[in-house]
Formats: C-alpha cells, structure tokens, sequence
C-alpha cells in the first residue's frame, strides 16, 4: 500500500466539520485549546463565530456542550483522546451520557500512534472507557473516507457519540462508493479460514495480514468493525460460523475494547469458535516513532499473520 494515498483522520474530522457546518447553522465545535492538532482550526476559519476554545479545561468544556445540546444546538466538543475520555470522564458520563444529550465527541491522537508524546497521551482505554457508558455510540474509522462518513452519521444519529480519530496518517481501504452506517460492519475481504475483525488504523494491517497468509494458502476473511458500540452481532456471528475463528486487531488495550465486544457476543451464542485479541498487552506505552511503536506492541500485519497462524 506504499502507493496508496495516506491520510490522518484527524485531517478527516477537521475537514468533515467544515463541510457539515457549511450545511448545518446549528453545529458548533468547542476545543480545549488544540485546535491545530484536533484540527477543529479548520472549521474555525471558516465559521469563527460557531467556534468555541475552552481552554485546558476538558470537563468543563463537556459541560458547556451539554448546556448548548440542551439548547437545541449540535455541539462537537474535541480533545485529545486522553483527556476527551480519560479526564473528562465524569462530565462525559453525568452530564452527558445520564442526560442523553445530543453531544459528539471528537477525540484526536487515539492509541499507540501518537507517537512520541508517550504513555501520558498514548490513550489505549478510551474504548473501554466510553463504552461503559449507558446509550453513547463509539467508533474509529478506517480511513479519511470512513471518518467523513462517520462524522455525519453522528450528526444525524439523536444522541452522545464517541469518535476517535489519529494521529498517523493511515491508507484509503474505501472507494468513492463508499456508504457507513452507524452499528454496521463491512467486509473488505472475503475468506474461509479465519476472520479479522480490526477497526481504525489496524484495518490496512489486518489487509496485508491477509495478502501475507494467501501465500501460505490461508484464506483470511477481513471486517471493518468501524462501530464498537453498537457492535454489527449479525456480522461478528456469521463470521463465526463460517470461518471458525477469529482474530480482533485494535491500536487499544485487549482490556475492554473490540476484541473482548466480540467475545462476548461470540460466546453468548455458544459457538465453539476460538477468538485472539491482537492489541496492547494490558502494558502503558513509551514515547518513540509511531510505526517502531506499532511494530513494538505488535499491531502491524506480520503480528497479525502469526496470530491467524
């Protein structure tokens, strides 16, 4: 995929709050006073006067944005994905969450990949964290075209959402065609030996993984689970059934995210099909290159070739 054009969500999510402001009078973004790196600046060019900068003061900023949802406004309040999920926590959960307020939350520099800015800001329990939370949507896309996408579904989508986004500019897996839908995974590959199911960054992975075991004759299945709440069951059981087992990629801890989402679905139904979490280890991360941290904790495609193995 050295060819293919690469993006960072995050760009995406800037980008995509341009487009939908343009569209929407009632959209209105709050930073914590990161707005070149979430990229939220984007839109502020655009619409200075919709645009809001909280200051280092994320729980107070979710607070604000909890006041305008209930004004009827659709605010989309943006941090780093440590501090949106992680110190914002309790004004997330009670003035967001218990109220079923109308907020997004764009949450930038998810994961591993934020390189080195280190263990402090390398956010591998916001999945955990969010999904917790009674009613709120969780997602990580793909690519650019799937980050658009997912930010306008959580427009239209009537309640809390929870987006990250990265750091990493990641390759396009999604054509011009493509259509996302809240609650539904895709399958980008087909096969019959072994299903991956991986979401953000390690999609493209999870892609070489399966070029990688087709040399071998491994016929590997691949699904973009780009909603982790509401998990695509449908999609995870009859990936089950047909390929018998499973391999999850996540840039999160094994601890609460996807893998453990699809473990729980995979054995209240009772089917006698094995699942390998690929993701961070229940370990903190360290500041260094991103890709010698993805290839460090074991989340590029020859890691997940071997777990598939």
């Amino acid at each position: 995929m050295s060819d293919v054009k690469k993006t960072a969500t995050r760009e995406s999510y800037g980008n995509a709050l341009k487009e939908l402001g343009a569209l929407h009078p009632d959209v209105i973004v709050f930073d914590a006073d990161l707005s070149a790196s979430t990229k939220t600046g984007v839109f502020r060019a655009a619409y200075p006067e919709r645009h809001f900068n909280c200051g280092i003061a994320e729980g107070n900023m979710m607070a604000v944005a909890a006041g305008a949802a209930a004004m009827g406004l659709v605010p989309f309040a943006s941090s780093f994905a440590m501090f949106a999920s992680g110190r914002a926590f309790e004004q997330v959960r009670n003035s967001i969450g218990y109220t079923q307020l109308n907020v997004k939350i764009g949450a930038t520099h998810g994961g591993i990949s934020v390189g080195e800015d280190g263990a402090s800001h390398q956010c591998c329990e916001d999945f955990a964290l969010m999904r917790s939370i009674p009613g709120m949507v969780v997602m990580s896309p793909a690519d650019d075209a799937e980050a658009k996408a997912m930010v306008f579904a959580a427009y239209d989508h009537p309640g809390p959402v929870y987006m990250r986004f990265g750091r990493a500019p990641v390759p396009a897996v999604h054509g011009d065609d493509y259509k996302f839908t809240i609650g539904k995974g895709e399958t980008l590959a087909e096969g019959t030996d072994v299903a991956i199911i991986a979401n953000g960054l390690c999609v493209a992975e999870a892609l070489g993984a399966r070029d990688i075991l087709a040399q071998e004759g491994i016929s590997a299945r691949v699904i973009n689970m780009g909603t982790i709440k509401p998990l695509d069951e449908e999609l995870v059981l009859k990936a089950a059934r047909e390929c018998r087992k499973i391999v999850t990629c996540e840039e999160h801890s094994v601890i609460g995210g996807l893998g453990e989402a699809v473990c729980a679905v995979v054995a209240e139904a009772g089917l006698a099909c094995p699942v390998k979490r690929v993701g961070v280890q229940d370990v903190f991360g360290h500041s260094g290159p991103f890709t010698a941290l993805l290839e460090e904790f074991g989340l590029t495609a020859p890691h997940i070739a071997e777990a598939c193995r």
